[in-house]
């Protein structure tokens, strides 16, 4: 038998090779790293666009008084949150992208955190990264509802200071029992306050105040608003919500302002 013919022989009858084992978690973390690519942070959530952005402005208002249109058209820009256009160009949000939203605005609010280190926090999450510890951090920021022991951990004051502000109408309590989520800020911006030696006469000054404010804004949104439990579609909505946000940065600043000017004239 010639080499060759010998070489042929021995590989006809070799034992084929087998392939390498390997771990079941090299196995499955490819599988497991294509999902978390296809599917970014938040997992589980619908992403079907069938919001305006007027509408995820109204959800959002109720945590974060001080969001508004132009904000998330800023994170939209900055990549935190990427929703769909319809053919007239209009922005539709689902329910994923407002949970990125909503990470991101109680992450500057509760954290200060710069919107480098958010966008490096939701890249993290997109990745399947220490998701565990950040989504209950994330469940606690986000409840809609809160008790009145859990409001006061969160403002950072006593349950007998809680019931002060209540009682002078800073913040209020549901059928419940229970405070919005945006009695946090009100509640720690009260606080301090307090330690500046501003007395609750002088908090429900500013309550009255702010009431005052929001009475121009409803009466000058009327007629985009239309009747009360009247249909109204999602593109008039969006234009009312626009106009109210407009309506109430431009009061906050003259009132800044103006408090700015009277305690020049202090000096």
């Amino acid at each position: 038998m010639t080499r060759a013919a010998r070489s042929q022989a021995d590989q006809v009858h070799a034992e084929p090779a087998r392939p390498q084992q390997r771990s079941s978690a090299e196995v499955e973390a490819p599988r497991h790293l294509a999902a978390l690519a296809t599917e970014p942070w938040p997992r589980g959530v619908s992403r079907r666009a069938t919001m305006s952005i007027g509408a995820v402005l109204g959800i959002l208002k109720n945590e974060f008084p001080a969001v508004s249109l132009s904000k998330i058209r800023f994170l939209e820009n900055q990549g935190l949150v990427q929703p769909q256009r319809t053919p007239a160009g209009y922005r539709m949000f689902s329910d994923a992208d407002v949970e990125r939203l909503r990470f991101a605005l109680a992450a500057q609010r509760d954290s200060f955190m710069p919107l480098r280190v958010i966008g490096e926090r939701l890249a993290e999450l997109d990745a399947g990264l220490e998701e565990a510890s950040v989504t209950a951090a994330h469940a606690t920021t986000t409840s809609a509802r809160l008790r009145p022991a859990e409001l006061a951990e969160l403002a950072g004051v006593s349950t007998e200071h809680l019931a002060e502000l209540t009682s002078a109408g800073l913040v209020g309590l549901d059928a419940g029992g229970r405070y919005p989520a945006h009695s946090v800020a009100v509640v720690q911006l009260a606080a301090e306050l307090g330690r500046q030696g501003v007395d609750l006469r002088h908090l429900r000054q500013m309550r009255s105040a702010a009431d005052r404010q929001v009475d121009v804004v409803a009466q000058l949104t009327a007629p985009l608003r239309g009747r009360p439990n009247s249909p109204q579609d999602s593109r008039q909505r969006e234009r009312a919500l626009e106009a109210a946000d407009e309506l109430s940065g431009l009061l906050s600043r003259l009132h800044s302002a103006l408090v700015s000017s009277g305690v020049e004239r202090l000096f």
